[in-house]
């Protein structure tokens, strides 16, 4: 089991993806994961990694996963698990996550979110909070920290 706030090194992209499918397990029955770091963090390669594995495990083939930053969004279906995949990276301001189904999103489902932080008052109290960075040399770390209903939840996502 993973410790929820802690920080935990993953030197290259094989080992983010590796965490992402241990991952993946902790959140197949829905909730709300936000990624946060900078351009080319490891964000999207590890909501692929993440949204792959649920598909594997409800006995689907992986499809595409193309970073939404210009469609702000994109949803996936696994078996009976609908995913909501946001990247709030262009939005000009707040309120306009009401035009990309939020309150249906909220309602149902897994949401992954890159770019939280571009939701300000709108970011939801209950969630998994991913801060990725880059390390000096290879590779990256990445920060968990449960807040809300996350606090105390087992994670058994290990890299």
């Amino acid at each position: 089991m993973v410790d929820q706030n802690r920080t935990i090194h993953l030197s290259d992209e094989a080992a983010t993806i590796r965490f992402g499918t241990a991952l993946a397990t902790d959140l197949s029955g829905g909730g709300i994961v936000c990624f946060f770091g900078g351009l080319g963090a490891g964000k999207t390669a590890l909501v692929r990694a993440i949204i792959h594995q649920l598909q594997r495990d409800a006995g689907q083939s992986p499809e595409e996963i193309p970073s939404p930053t210009y469609t702000l969004l994109q949803t996936y279906d696994a078996g009976d698990l609908s995913i909501w995949h946001y990247d709030m990276y262009r939005i000009e301001k707040p309120d306009d996550v009401y035009e990309l189904s939020w309150e249906d999103a909220l309602a149902d489902g897994l949401i992954l979110i890159e770019w939280p932080e571009q939701l300000g008052p709108y970011i939801p109290i209950d969630r998994l909070d991913i801060h990725l960075s880059h390390c000096e040399g290879l590779g990256r770390d990445l920060r968990l920290e449960a807040q809300g209903n996350w606090i105390g939840r087992a994670l058994h996502a290990a890299p």
